[in-house]
This record gives structure tokens, sequence and C-alpha cells, in this order.
């Protein structure tokens, strides 16, 4: 696990809290001073200081942020300091409001996440709008969108390695099968992958490789207009090897005419924590350039200094 440079002294909640208190007052805000001590503090401990700030301060710290801060910079800091859970639970709501273009952000969610994981996003959830994830989810979608995304965030798989390699091969002849016959919203593809785990799901998606000459995710591109097939390609490269679905994304984000910044500080954000290294790697090993310099060379300011700093390169 990917993990932050985090220096050899951690000063105290109290004291985290005291400067945080101290770069919002007076005259401009000291966003070096943000940086310096959010960006280097792991999930853990960032839940400590929003606690201690508020008890000490009687205002909760990302409300004292919101008002401090603006434009990118803002929501990379707004993202990276809640708990995963709750800020897992703030995406999946904002993507519900403008699900056209946000489906992906859920299925990231979903199939990215450990169960366990998973499970305490929907718990957030439901503390905070008071309605379940999946009740968000099948209302503000259709037919096989619905179909697909409901099952996914609902899911809560084995995480253990153990497969079962007679049960991998007769679901690999399904899948090709039915997507053969082009009925890729097939309830057995949506049940295969909703529920096996991912070792079991590797297993499977090996054997159909094998067994049939083409990666599934090949046989699944027949028609690249299709909304629906490109979300369960998508949906099947986060459940088996999601360093280069992020490192698609990013290259995506940050190459497109004018940056993609939701796409780009939803991704730093949710993944240092977890794989950044693993995705940086992939990064370069696809794009022939570091992560950290293509990232430099699109953004600017203090929204650069954040992401560079929570990808492991920040020098504030």
């Amino acid at each position: 696990m990917a993990t932050l440079k985090v220096p050899a002294s951690v000063p105290s909640p109290a004291e985290d809290s005291e400067q945080l208190h101290k770069a919002f007052s007076g005259w401009g805000t000291n966003e070096a001073l943000i940086i310096q001590i959010l960006a280097h503090r792991n999930a853990s401990q960032r839940k400590l200081i929003q606690e201690t700030y508020a008890a000490t301060y009687g205002e909760e710290l990302l409300k004292a942020l919101d008002k401090e801060l603006s434009s990118d910079f803002e929501r990379a800091v707004l993202l990276w300091t809640p708990v995963p859970a709750e800020r897992d639970a703030f995406l999946a709501n904002e993507a519900t409001k403008m699900l056209t273009a946000n489906k992906l952000v859920i299925m990231e969610i979903a199939c990215t996440r450990s169960s366990h994981d998973l499970f305490l996003v929907r718990q957030a959830y439901h503390a905070r709008y008071k309605k379940s994830l999946e009740e968000d989810i099948a209302h503000h979608t259709s037919g096989d969108f619905r179909k697909l995304l409901v099952p996914l965030v609902t899911a809560f798989r084995y995480e253990g390695d153990e497969v079962n390699m007679t049960l991998a091969k007769s679901e690999a002849k399904h899948l090709h099968e039915k997507i053969s016959e082009k009925c890729c919203n097939d309830e057995e593809i949506i049940r295969i992958l909703t529920t096996r785990s991912k070792a079991q799901l590797n297993a499977t998606l090996n054997h159909y490789n094998n067994q049939f000459g083409n990666a599934i995710n090949k046989d699944l591109k027949t028609d690249p207009k299709d909304e629906y097939l490109a979300l369960l390609r998508a949906t099947i490269k986060c459940l088996t090897y999601p360093e280069k679905y992020f490192a698609k994304t990013l290259r995506l984000a940050i190459n497109k005419l004018g940056t993609d910044e939701w796409a780009l500080t939803r991704v730093v954000t949710t993944r240092a924590e977890v794989d950044m290294q693993r995705i940086k790697e992939e990064y370069q090993r696809r794009n022939s350039v570091p992560l950290d310099r293509a990232i430099a060379g699109d953004t600017s300011g203090d929204y650069e200094k954040m992401l560079l700093s929570l990808i492991g390169h920040g020098d504030c």
C-alpha cells in the first residue's frame, strides 16, 4: 500500500489545529501551511485534526476551509481531508445528481474499495443523506445502467484467494456465449461481475482469454459508442487491474483540451493512500513520462503543489 511521506515527528492534532486556525487568521490565507499540514497526514490523523478543531474552535474544519479557499485547490483540499468513507459518500451523491457524466464515479467506488470499505461508504451515505446509496442510484438511473450499478454498490464480495477453477471455466464459457450473441446485459453476466471475488473473476477472465483467444474487453469493444459497453469494460478493468484504469483516467484528464480537473483531483485524492505508487509506475510505463511531471506541466499554483504533495513529490 502506498503511504504518504509523513515527517519523522508529527505534531499533535491540537498543534495542527492551532496552526490551521492561524493559517485562516489575519490578512490572506496561508495556503502553504494548509498543504504542509493536511497533505502530509494520513486518514486517521486527519480525522483527529477535524475532531480537535471542532472541539477547540466551535466550527467544522471543512467549513472553515470552504470559506477560506477557492477553485481547484479548494476542491482538492475538501476531497482529501475527510475520512475515505465520507469522501466516497460525497462523491457518489454528487455523481447521482449529474449521472449522465458520472456513472464511472459510482462504478469506481463500487469496484475498487474492499467489501468492508464499501459497506462503510453505504453507512456514511445513509448517515449524511438520510437515504440509501442504492436507493439514490436506482432513482437516477434506468435500464442496463441500473441493472449493473445497483448490485455493484451493494456487493459484499469474498476477499480471499480461494478460487474454483471448474466454476471459472463454466462462467468464462457463459460470458463468451452471451457476448458473442451480443447479450451483454444478460443477468448472468451482471451476477458474475457483481458477486464473484476479485480472485475468482481474474481466474475466469484468464480462462476466457486462454480458451477463446481474446481478452474479454476486446470482445466488448464491438460498438465504441455504446455507453453501457464502455461502463462494462471499465467495470472489468477496475475489478481486475485498477492501476491500469486509473492511469488511463489520469492520462485522459491531463491530455484533454483543457484539463479535466475534477477527474484529476478525484483520482489523486482517492488513491493517494491506496495504490498511487502502482498507478505512477503504470502511468510512466504507458506514457513514457512521470506522473508528477505530467501534473506539473498541466496545473499551477497551490493546486499543483497540493496534488504533487499527495502523489509523493511535494516539497512543501
